[in-house]
């Protein structure tokens, strides 16, 4: 399971950051819109790569991966998981201790079965970006779906599931809540 990550290293930075992508069966890819934008915009290092295959416990692998390598590029960064759409689903079953907390952008909570969302009782800080008119998750839906979890702030970002001309607010989003 080889895979080429790409790598945005920001000198001086004490944070990192996997980035996740959308479904690879519709699209989906490293160099979609919002994952582009997060890799070059959160003025963080950064990694990002293409998933293999659209099966869950394939692309959970292939994220644990990046993790591996992100660990071992940056060993002294706080490392967070950030995944959009059918990425923060898979980014839900990844429960890496060397994960400081995940950012979830438009996740559609329903690529996987709510037990293998596994960082739901986890301690560790989440936030779930959700379109304020996302196709998928609403953020009612999303609300309902995540009630319960621990440590767990849900913000809502304008736009819909596609973030169509609304990456610029994930990635304020996403920047304030990695850099707090």
């Amino acid at each position: 399971m080889a895979q080429a990550i790409d790598w945005h290293l920001v000198a001086g930075s004490d944070r990192a950051a996997v980035i996740l992508h959308p479904h690879p069966d519709y699209g989906g890819d490293r160099h979609n819109h919002v994952v582009d934008a997060l890799y070059r915009g959160l003025g963080i290092s950064t990694a990002r790569f293409d998933f293999s295959s659209s099966d869950p416990e394939t692309a959970k692998k292939e994220a644990e991966v990046a993790i591996e390598e992100g660990a071992g590029r940056a060993p002294n960064e706080t490392l967070y998981l950030i995944g959009y759409s059918f990425g923060a689903d898979i980014a839900m079953t990844v429960d890496d201790p060397r994960i400081a907390g995940w950012c979830l952008v438009a996740p559609p909570l329903r690529m996987i079965p709510q037990e293998a969302m596994v960082i739901a009782t986890d301690e560790r800080p989440k936030l779930l970006l959700v379109a304020e008119h996302d196709q998928f998750a609403p953020p009612e839906r999303a609300r309902e779906m995540t009630d319960g979890w621990t440590a767990t702030t849900i913000e809502v970002v304008p736009g819909d599931h596609f973030q169509s001309g609304g990456a610029a607010s994930v990635v304020d989003k996403a920047k304030a809540w990695v850099m707090r």
